[in-house]
């Protein structure tokens, strides 16, 4: 991905996952939130801290695609989760199961990945 192409602080928060060191940004009242933040939305407080973001986390909902848009057409089908870290919840792709296998509750680990379709990076769960 040429520097231009990057998204700034979200291409930042993907490369602290693919180097083992994910985050997310907390609050002084302990509410979390995915980067970029400058003040957090529930509170309104500016001090926000750096967190590590657990190495698991349990998948809170998720469907499978199996009829994409072209942009996808090369992904499916696909899971598309919501899964709870801690204070923050991260959507994201599962991978290494099957569709029909995925469930609620499921414990995953997080990462960066590639869209087939496109190349572009995206956060991907594996089943831990």
């Amino acid at each position: 991905m040429t520097e231009s192409a990057r998204d700034g602080e979200y291409d930042e928060w993907l490369d602290s996952i693919e180097s083992g060191e994910g985050y997310y940004l907390e609050c002084s009242n302990g509410h979390g939130w995915l980067p970029p933040r400058r003040v957090c939305p529930r509170c309104h407080d500016q001090d926000l801290a750096r967190v590590d973001l657990p190495e698991s986390g349990e998948i809170a909902s998720h469907t499978t695609i199996s009829v994409p848009t072209p942009q996808f057409e090369d992904d499916a089908p696909y899971v598309t989760a919501i899964t709870d870290f801690g204070p923050v919840s991260v959507t994201g792709l599962v991978r290494g199961e099957d569709p029909d296998d995925v469930a609620i509750n499921d414990v995953v680990g997080i990462e960066v990945g590639e869209r087939v379709t496109t190349g572009d990076r995206a956060v991907v769960f594996r089943p831990r």
